[in-house]
This record gives structure tokens, C-alpha cells and sequence, in this order.
């Protein structure tokens, strides 16, 4: 019997849980073992996640994974992360957290923000002059509701001085999985991103801005080193090694935040190769050589695993979300659709019920269109107000044209990103990869290639792009392959075709769904006042 080829642990730590595979170079995906880790929400608009939970969930899996694949787990030759970004834990001289990990959904940061941040003339309370320094060096800025490390720092800073002068590092979560596998402080060039104090300016040279360094109101020493994606930052500990069930001479490559590592397991490593990931939220990607900054739109490319490159990405706010919203707020509890998303852990399952009836509905839904705005929107309008929407309906209508609208209301908010996007690129996509769980379903597939109008080539284990990403930049890190290889390797499962007897239909509707958009943001403005909600 031949051996296992080398295999990286590949882990990727979501906002619901821990997960694991094995993944080879040429992409081979062997093994998965996950376990949930609880979000806990707090007053005030906090979020938190308990570190030492992601650490024991990371025990559990890679146990399983040795119990299920003995032989590969005996080939693994280095380990390698994707994580959620825009968390925040603050870590002791010993490496301990001091803080739970202040989530990516914790917006308790915000009057910090705009306090250390104001002047005038201001946008969104914090100074125009600060922002056009952020835009020029790091391509962005930090998000006025407090979501990102920038604003968690401050959090920190003021409403808890005592840990504030006990913080040797402010921590990532990728870094903090790191630290803990290789008793090394280190940020990558994508986890410190949102810090907002880098200068971005050369992608193979990311380094600290003294000015933004200075102005960020966090000591300096408090920030980790930088190293790349795809540096080797150590072996396992002592510790580490025993946990994990593995040698202590495995590598950990440095590895990325979650939607540099899809954008790597996607296959589309060369330029101006989209992606589009179809997840709770969705985004558009791809790899460019400069650096450039949409600020209408919302997009900007930004520092990513590939050493010479940046990653541009729309972020569009929810996608499958918007299913989920169906399948818990509007069926009923012995509906066949509920069933079929509970009964199986198998996610696949709820797209199997949604795709029995999507073909049972012409193009257009009888009618009815949709807007997915359930939070707001981030690209390419960012307005926090705006809502989702069922417009026209009639007595005529059932529940199936819903579904329908639904489905194609997200594809009409991503033709709506993807016009931005061609801007962005300066040429027209044509084709596009499609990846994450949302593209489980025929229906939906079908839909965005016939909404806008490109190929749309199928992920053969769009579930898997995390870690197939996370595996391949370990690979990378270790020599095993280069970026340039990757293309070659992807599998696409089925190549979706635009059908162009459905163009006229869909570029009328969607020239309705922009003028939807254009009428009722003021009402929306006026619906969600800060005043009006409670």
C-alpha cells in the first residue's frame, strides 16, 4: 500500500465553529471534523467568543481526524489557518488572554472610535483628514460602527484600564490560533488589516505607518510583528504537539483570514479571476496587482496571501441569510422545507427542498421582486438603513414565488456588485467561479449566470474552500507548490451556461430593483432613525 502524500492541517475557525480537514497540494480535501463554539451577544451591542473554547474544539477535531484517517493525520507535515477576522483579545506577557475574543459583530467600540478619531470637518464622526491619510496608506478605514480591532482596542483602552496596562499584545484570532500552536507573537499582512495602521503601499513590504501607529491611541509596542501568509512562523510546541496529536517537528505556516484563504481555495490566484462566495453574507473577489480604492462603491483590494498582489472584495452584507430567514421566520414548523434544513447535518439538505421548487416558477417570479437588504448593505451602496422588501404581490401569489424572489433578489443586489466590480477591473467579467454553501443548489447557480449574465463555474466542495485554502497556503509556505500551480488543480463540478432568451426579462427587472433602491432608501432613512428603534 503506498503512502499518504504529505497532508497540511488545515483549520478553519468560523464564527460558528471549529472546524478541520486534511488537505493534500493537489487540492484533496480528506477528512472533516467540526464542533460548534457559542457566540455569546451582550447589552449594549457586544459580542464574544471565549478563545480556550476554540482551543478545545481544535483538541476535539484533530482527534477525530486521527481516529478517522490515522494514516494521512501520520502524514501531516505542517499545520495552517483560516480564521473569522476582525476579532480583538488582548494577551499577558505569558500569552494568556486577558479578554474574551471581542467579536467581529461587537459594535461596543464605537463612541471610542469617534472620540479618538473626530475632528472637523468629520464623515461619520470621524475626521475627513484622518480618513484621506487611511485611504492613501492602507486602502480603507476603520468601520464607524466599531466592528473591527481599531475600535476594540479602544474598547479596551478605556472601559478596562486594568487589563489595558497588563496587555503586552492585542491579538486576531488567526494570530492567537497561531500563538498558541507555536508560542510566537506574530500578525499577518490580512489580520492586522483592520487595525488601520499599516502602510499598504508596496504588497510585498506591509509595514507598521508610524503616523497611523501614532495616532491609533494604542502603544506601539502593543502591536505584533508582521510576517506573510505564507511565512513559517515555528513548530508546533510541546504543548501544541501533544494536543493536536502530532509531531512536535510540524511546521505552522502563518495562513489567513477567512476570505484571503477563499479567495486562494477558490482557484483564483492569477489576476482579475473572480470569485463569488455564497455563504450568510457573499462577497466578490479576485487578486489584482495594485492597490485602489473604490470609496463610492465600497471596495478596495488589500493585502492577501500572495506576496505581489492584493485582494479586491465586495462585501455584500447577507445572501443565504436571507434563506435562512425564510426557511425560520416564514414556513411553518412541520413545514417539509424546516424539516429538511434540521433533520440532516448535511447543509446540503435545505437546498435539495428549496431546488424541487425553484423550476416550478417562471423567471421573474410571477412578478414579485425582492430586496435582500435584512442588515443593511455594505457594497456597492453601504447604508446601514435599508431593509428587505417583498413588492407586487398579489392574490395570485403563493409561497414558491417567494422563494423564487428571494433567490433572484440576491442575484440582482450581486449584478448590482458585479457592475461596480467590472468598474473595479476595468473589463467586463465573463466567468466566474462560485463557491461557499449557498452554492449547493442547481436553482440558485443557474440563476445568478442567467441574472448576470456570465459563466458560472461550480466549486466540486464549495464547503470545503476554507480549508482548501488553508491547506494550499501551507503548502505554498512549505514548498510544496506555488500559487501559479493552483488554477491547474481547482475542480469544477458543472459549468452553468447564461441562457439568453432570459436576457430582456432580467435587465428589465433589474432596471425596476435600481429604482427600488433609489425610491426607498429615504424611506428607510426614516424608518430606522436611531430614535425609532429600540
Amino acid at each position: 500500500m503506498a503512502a499518504s502524500a504529505p497532508q497540511i492541517l488545515a483549520i478553519d475557525l468560523g464564527t460558528s465553529g471549529m472546524k478541520a480537514a486534511l488537505v493534500a497540494a493537489d487540492g484533496t480535501v480528506t477528512g472533516w471534523a467540526e464542533r460548534p463554539v457559542p457566540l455569546r451577544v451582550l447589552p449594549g451591542g457586544g459580542a464574544e467568543q471565549d478563545p480556550v473554547a476554540w482551543w478545545t474544539a481544535l483538541g476535539e477535531v484533530a482527534a477525530e481526524l486521527g481516529r478517522a484517517h490515522p494514516e494521512q493525520m501520520r502524514a501531516v507535515r505542517a499545520v495552517c489557518a483560516s480564521t473569522q477576522g476582525e476579532g480583538t483579545i488582548a494577551v499577558d506577557a505569558a500569552g494568556e488572554p486577558l479578554t474574551p475574543c471581542i467579536s467581529w459583530l461587537d459594535m461596543r467600540g464605537a463612541p471610542h472610535l469617534r472620540r479618538q478619531f473626530g475632528g472637523f470637518p468629520a464623515y461619520q464622526g470621524m475626521s475627513v483628514r484622518r480618513i484621506a491619510r487611511w485611504l492613501r496608506l492602507t486602502g480603507g478605514m476603520p468601520s464607524p460602527t466599531g466592528k473591527d480591532p481599531a475600535a476594540h482596542m479602544l474598547l479596551v483602552r478605556d472601559e478596562m484600564p486594568q487589563v489595558y496596562a497588563r496587555t503586552t499584545s492585542f491579538l486576531n484570532v488567526l494570530d492567537w490560533i497561531n500563538l498558541k500552536l507555536t508560542g510566537r507573537t506574530v500578525a499577518t499582512v490580512d489580520s492586522i488589516l483592520t487595525s488601520w495602521v499599516t502602510d499598504n503601499r508596496r504588497p510585498g513590504d506591509i509595514r507598521y505607518s508610524p503616523a497611523l501607529v501614532a495616532d491609533c491611541g494604542i502603544d506601539a509596542d502593543k502591536l505584533p510583528p508582521i510576517v506573510a501568509c505564507t511565512d513559517v512562523i515555528g513548530t508546533l510546541t510541546p504543548a501544541a504537539a501533544a494536543h493536536l496529536g502530532l509531531p512536535q517537528s510540524v511546521e505552522v505556516v502563518a495562513g489567513a483570514i477567512d476570505n484571503t484563504a477563499a479567495a486562494i481555495g477558490a482557484g483564483t490566484t492569477g489576476d482579475n479571476e473572480p470569485h463569488l462566495y455564497l455563504g450568510t453574507s457573499s462577497w466578490i473577489a479576485a487578486h489584482v496587482p495594485g492597490k485602489k480604492t473604490d470609496v463610492a462603491a465600497g471596495i478596495a483590494s488589500v493585502p492577501c496571501a500572495i506576496g505581489d498582489r492584493y485582494l479586491m472584495t465586495a462585501l455584500q452584507a447577507t445572501a443565504g441569510a436571507n434563506l435562512t430567514w425564510l426557511r425560520d421566520k416564514v414556513v411553518e414548523y412541520d413545514d417539509p422545507l424546516l424539516a429538511a434544513g434540521h433533520v440532516s447535518r448535511d447543509e446540503g439538505s435545505i437546498f435539495d427542498a428549496f431546488d424541487a421548487i425553484i423550476p416550478t416558477v417562471p423567471p421573474g417570479a410571477n412578478g414579485v421582486l425582492y430586496t435582500p437588504w435584512l442588515y443593511g448593505e455594505r457594497a456597492p451602496v453601504d447604508d446601514p438603513n435599508l431593509r428587505a422588501a417583498f413588492l407586487n404581490i398579489s392574490l395570485d401569489t403563493n409561497r414558491s414565488d417567494l422563494l423564487r424572489a428571494v433567490f433572484e433578489g440576491v442575484a440582482f443586489n450581486t449584478r448590482w456588485l458585479a457592475g461596480a466590480v467590472d468598474r473595479f477591473l476595468g473589463a467586463r467579467v465573463t466567468s466566474m467561479a462560485i463557491t461557499g454553501g449557498g452554492a449547493l443548489s442547481d436553482s440558485w447557480c443557474q440563476i445568478f449566470a442567467d441574472v448576470l449574465d456570465v459563466e458560472i463555474r461550480r466549486d466540486a466542495q464549495p464547503l470545503a474552500v476554507n480549508a482548501r485554502g488553508a491547506g494550499w497556503i501551507g503548502a505554498v509556505g512549505t514548498g510544496q507548490l506555488t500559487f501559479a500551480d493552483i488554477p491547474d488543480l481547482m475542480r469544477t463540478d458543472r459549468v452553468f451556461a447564461p441562457d439568453p432568451a432570459l436576457r430582456a426579462t432580467y435587465d428589465e427587472i433589474f432596471a425596476a430593483y435600481r429604482d427600488l433602491h433609489k425610491r426607498l432608501a429615504p424611506v428607510y432613512r426614516r424608518l430606522n432613525r436611531p430614535d425609532r428603534l429600540h
